[in-house]
C-alpha cells in the first residue's frame, strides 16, 4: 500500500479506484476479524446467546456501548479488553478508509501549487 511520491503525477482514475477498494478490504478484514472474536468471546466467557453475541460485539465495536451487563468476572475482563481493543480498531479503521482519499486531496493541493509556481 504504497502512495506515488509528491513529484509523482496524480494516480490514474482506475489504479485509484483499485488503491481504494483495497484499503476498503482491509478495513472490512479487520472488522470482520474482530467481530468474529467478540461474538465468541460474548458466547463462550459471557454466556449469552449467538444473537444478543452478535448484538454486544457490534456495539461495542462500533462505538455504542454494551446492550447487556456481563456477570462473571472472567466476562467481565473479556468485555473490557475488547471495548478497549475496540476503540483502537474503531480508529485504525476509519484512518485505513479515510487514508487514500486524504492523500489523494493532499496530491492534488500540491501538484496545483507547484504549476502556480509556488513550489
Amino acid at each position: 500500500m504504497r502512495f506515488e511520491h509528491r513529484n509523482q503525477p496524480l494516480l490514474a482514475p482506475h489504479h485509484y479506484r483499485r488503491r481504494v477498494l483495497l484499503h476498503a478490504s482491509y478495513a472490512a478484514l479487520a472488522l470482520s476479524g474482530s467481530l468474529a472474536v467478540g461474538v465468541a468471546g460474548y458466547h463462550w466467557l459471557g454466556g449469552f446467546g449467538w444473537i444478543d453475541s452478535i448484538l454486544n460485539a457490534s456495539m461495542i465495536l462500533g462505538g455504542m456501548g454494551p446492550v447487556d451487563a456481563m456477570h462473571s468476572a472472567v466476562g467481565k475482563l473479556f468485555a473490557a479488553f475488547y471495548a478497549l481493543y475496540s476503540g483502537l480498531v474503531l480508529v485504525g479503521v476509519a484512518g485505513l478508509l479515510l487514508a487514500p482519499f486524504m492523500h489523494r486531496l493532499l496530491h492534488r493541493f500540491h501538484l496545483e501549487g507547484r504549476r502556480e509556481g509556488k513550489d
